[in-house]
C-alpha cells in the first residue's frame, strides 16, 4: 500500500520527489541523534542491571518520538520558506504546489523511511543466530511487525497533514495531539509479544487519524461516496 501511494501520487511529480526525500532526510536525521543519544545512556550505565537497561529503552523510545516530531517541525517551517521562494519564482504569482500537498508528501517520507529501517531491523533478526520463535516465542512475529511497520507508514502519512495543518492555522492542541498519539502508538510496542496489545489500538488510531486528515483536507461524505461510486 504504502508503494501505492509513491507511485500514483508522487513519483509522476519531480518536485514531489525532492520534498519526499528531504523528508526522508529530516526524519533519518532525528534517527541519528536519538540513537546516539541512546547509545551513549547505555554505555555509561551498568548493562547487568536489567531494570535499568528497560528504563532506558523506554527513555530511548519516547525520546526519539519527540525529536522526530521537533525535526517535523523544522521541516514545515523550511517547506514554508520554500513556498515563498516559488511563488516569488512563478510567473503568475502562485505556488506550483500547495501547503496541504506538501504536507502528505512529507508525511510520506517520514513514513517510508520509518519503514524502511523497520524493514531493515527485521532483516537483522531473520539472519540469525537462532530462528524467531524456537524457543516458544510468538511465530507470528515477521507478521505482526509487517502490519505494524504498514501501520506506522500510514500515521507518519496522517500525522504529516494534521501537524502541518495544525502549524498552519496556529491550532496547537492538533500538535499536541499528533505527538500523544505518536507516543501512544510507540508506547503500545512494549505490550508486545502481546500483539493485540499494539496492532488494535494502533489500526484504531489511524483509522481516526485518516478520517480526521481526511476532513481537514476538505473531503466530505458526498466526496467518499462519489469516490467509491467511481462518479465524477
Amino acid at each position: 500500500p504504502a508503494l501505492g501511494l509513491f507511485l500514483f501520487t508522487i513519483a509522476r511529480d519531480p518536485l514531489r520527489i525532492i520534498i519526499l526525500i528531504a523528508g526522508a532526510f529530516f526524519w533519518l536525521v532525528s534517527l541519528l541523534l536519538s540513537s546516539l543519544i541512546w547509545f551513549i545512556a547505555v554505555k555509561a550505565s551498568d548493562p547487568r542491571d536489567e531494570q535499568l537497561q528497560k528504563g532506558l529503552l523506554i527513555f530511548g523510545v519516547m525520546f526519539s518520538v519527540l525529536l522526530q516530531e521537533a525535526f517535523r517541525f523544522l521541516y514545515y517551517k523550511l517547506l514554508r520558506k520554500a513556498i515563498e521562494g516559488l511563488v516569488a519564482l512563478s510567473e503568475d504569482g502562485c505556488s506550483p504546489i500547495s501547503i496541504q500537498q506538501m504536507a502528505y508528501v512529507a508525511g510520506v517520507g517520514f513514513g517510508l523511511m520509518s519503514g524502511a529501517f523497520s524493514m531493515i531491523n527485521l532483516l537483522a533478526d531473520a539472519l540469525g543466530p537462532g530462528t524467531v520463535g524456537i524457543h516458544g516465542d510468538s511465530q507470528l512475529y515477521f507478521l505482526t511487525s509487517a502490519f505494524m511497520t504498514m501501520v506506522l507508514i500510514f500515521l507518519h502519512t496522517f500525522w504529516g497533514i494534521l501537524f502541518f495543518h495544525g502549524c498552519e492555522h496556529r491550532c496547537w492542541w492538533e500538535i499536541t495531539a499528533v505527538v500523544v498519539m505518536h507516543l501512544a502508538v510507540s508506547g503500545s510496542t512494549f505490550c508486545n509479544p502481546l500483539y493485540v496489545g499494539s496492532l488494535v489500538p494502533s489500526y484504531l488510531l489511524m483509522a481516526a487519524a485518516a478520517t480526521w486528515a481526511y476532513l481537514l483536507s476538505g473531503g466530505s461524505a458526498q466526496n467518499l461516496r462519489r469516490f467509491l461510486l467511481c462518479k465524477s
